[in-house]
């Protein structure tokens, strides 16, 4: 447990950790639960409540940047996760997630294009048959 943990119980989460996991459920608009490990520990008190707070960039920016970073790397499941929550939190709408496609399936390659485009179609499909 990190320095900063709450003096009264100690099995409450830190402050830091509080923070992180309460930024993590904002980023992807869902509960998210308190984990084990270093890993997971490192992801909520460095990732989530450190750099995902700071002022510079807005969720979108840093979703768009992830998003392009995840294609670039041939991380489908990361940039169609960041998509999906992208959607789901109205930072994208259906035209703006197709423009992601086409622009990261220039630079990207065809292939890792075409795998988004795919789940890009799927996840707005899903979306729509539910509105």
């Amino acid at each position: 447990m990190s320095d900063d943990a709450a003096p009264n119980d100690p099995d409450a989460p830190s402050e830091r950790r509080q923070r992180g996991l309460e930024r993590m459920a904002e980023v992807y608009g869902w509960d998210v639960a308190d984990g084990p490990g270093d890993f997971f520990t490192m992801t909520v008190e460095h990732l989530f409540a450190e750099v995902w707070t700071r002022p510079a960039m807005d969720d979108r920016e840093r979703r768009i940047l992830l998003i392009g970073l995840a294609i670039g790397a041939g991380l489908h499941d990361v940039a169609e996760l960041q998509i999906d929550a992208g959607l789901r939190l109205g930072q994208f709408d259906d035209e703006f997630a197709r423009e992601i496609v086409i622009m990261a399936t220039h630079y990207a390659g065809w292939p890792h294009g075409a795998k988004l485009n795919s789940a890009v179609e799927t996840l707005l499909a899903r979306r729509n048959a539910g509105s």
